[in-house]
């Protein structure tokens, strides 16, 4: 796919006017066919007529995931029903689903960004992409399924699982780049070491396009030595639209937002507040064309932030950091405030641990128990319980000086904590039940 060098490389005053015209007719749209949204901006008293600057925006009100849900299912489409021509839902395992429709500009424009994705990774018609992402109503199997046929790549629609078979099509079938979660590729490359195979010798991998989950530098490493190639992380959300809203480029840093389709703010998560370029807070995202689900000022509660300054890529699109966890997924243990990721971050610091762990949370009498279960490398002594007992320890006090919390660390036998073949399940929460 030859890359839009007028949209990818424009001057960003001009990206920015872009942006303003996209805006201005976004909230028009809401406000003149969403009840919700005129609701919400007559409350605010936000008049959507009057915006005239990028600025003016932090006037209207956040719309969250809770106002999606209470109007489900149609309750938010701009466009009649009869121009939706696809329909995707996240997965509701919280509550009820949100659903996000697209007509066929927002299929275009949503192969188009994840296109550029295939092309970050210098892929295009030469290429074979396998798709290990799930297909159906979660964005991930589709989303990267339309980015590869948009960049002129040879597709393999493969979808999640059955992971010997995916090591076989790997093989035989020359693929070089991959798209699933990081840790089913974790997962794959586990499998195909098991059965023999060296997945940097045996595989063609060039890149992998991993997205859907967050994942350590440590992670990012780990996966690169196994498969030697290149790890470019994928960031979306079927609420703004899928997986390709913004995607690494080969810099690996940071990954660049597709700003001629969306807006984003960095707010102070809990005033509200617009923060500058280079502070750390909770990405809010518009949507600049899309017809069928706009949105305003979606709160995404993941935590990240603008990074200042161009891509060496030369690409002038404004990137986002990696993510650092979700204001949802903060833990309060004890009256302090933790995130898993403040946890990896200390495991990366100790080489006899592996990338795969998990925390579960339990109760006794009524203190919050936290244990972080962690595999050990395979290098690891696992049958010396004197140097186990003494890395527990170890691990355990770096953490109580990291969190102000106690945690009890108990390391296990490599490959002993169950894989997924869709998003790792990172935090057990066993609180509620009968201990």
């Amino acid at each position: 796919m030859e890359e839009r060098d007028d949209v990818l490389h424009m001057p960003h005053d001009q990206i920015e006017a872009m942006q303003l015209e996209g805006i201005k007719k976004t909230v028009v749209a809401c406000y003149e066919n969403v009840p919700f949204y005129k609701k919400s901006f007559d409350e605010a008293g936000f008049d959507p007529y009057s915006v005239s600057s990028l600025e003016d925006l932090s006037r209207a009100p956040f719309v969250c995931k809770q106002d999606l849900r209470d109007e489900y299912p149609f309750g938010m489409l701009a466009v009649p029903r009869e121009d939706v021509r696809e329909i995707h839902m996240s997965s509701g395992t919280t509550g009820v689903a949100t659903v996000g429709a697209y007509t066929e500009h927002d299929l275009k424009f949503w192969a188009e960004c994840f296109g550029r994705g295939i092309a970050y990774a210098g892929g295009g018609r030469s290429d074979v992409v396998q798709i290990c992402y799930g297909y159906g109503l979660f964005t991930g199997g589709l989303g990267a399924h339309y980015g590869s046929l948009f960049s002129g790549a040879t597709t393999i629609p493969i979808s999640a699982g059955n992971t010997e078979r995916q090591i076989r099509v790997l093989r035989e079938m020359g693929s070089t780049i991959l798209c699933c979660t990081p840790s089913y590729a974790m997962h794959i490359a586990d499998t195909a070491i098991a059965m023999g195979l060296d997945p940097a010798r045996d595989f063609h991998l060039r890149a992998g396009i991993h997205g859907a989950e967050a994942f350590s530098d440590n992670f990012r490493a780990e996966l690169e030595r196994k498969f030697d190639y290149k790890v470019l992380d994928v960031y979306g959300l079927t609420e703004t639209m899928g997986p390709g809203v913004a995607v690494e480029c080969m810099e690996q840093d940071g990954l660049h937002i597709a700003e001629d389709h969306f807006y984003c703010e960095i707010i102070d998560p809990a005033t509200g507040e617009v923060l500058p370029d280079g502070e750390w807070g909770e990405l809010v995202i518009t949507t600049l064309d899309r017809e069928a689900s706009p949105v305003v000022r979606y709160r995404t509660r993941d935590i990240t932030r603008i990074i200042p300054g161009e891509c060496a890529c030369g690409r002038t699109h404004r990137r986002i950091d990696r993510l650092h966890g979700r204001t949802d997924d903060m833990l309060i243990i004890r009256g302090v405030n933790v995130f898993p990721s403040q946890i990896e971050q200390v495991m990366e610091t100790f080489d006899e641990v592996s990338s795969w762990y998990q925390i579960e949370l339990t109760t006794k009498g009524h203190l919050d128990v936290v244990t972080l279960k962690a595999e050990v490398n395979p290098d690891f002594d696992f049958d010396s319980t004197g140097a186990i007992e003494q890395l527990q320890g170890r691990i355990s006090a770096e953490l109580k000086a990291a969190l102000s919390v106690g945690v009890r660390v108990r390391l296990v036998e490599p490959m002993s904590i169950p894989r997924s073949e869709g998003k790792a399940k990172r935090v057990i929460d066993l609180r509620g039940e009968n201990q």
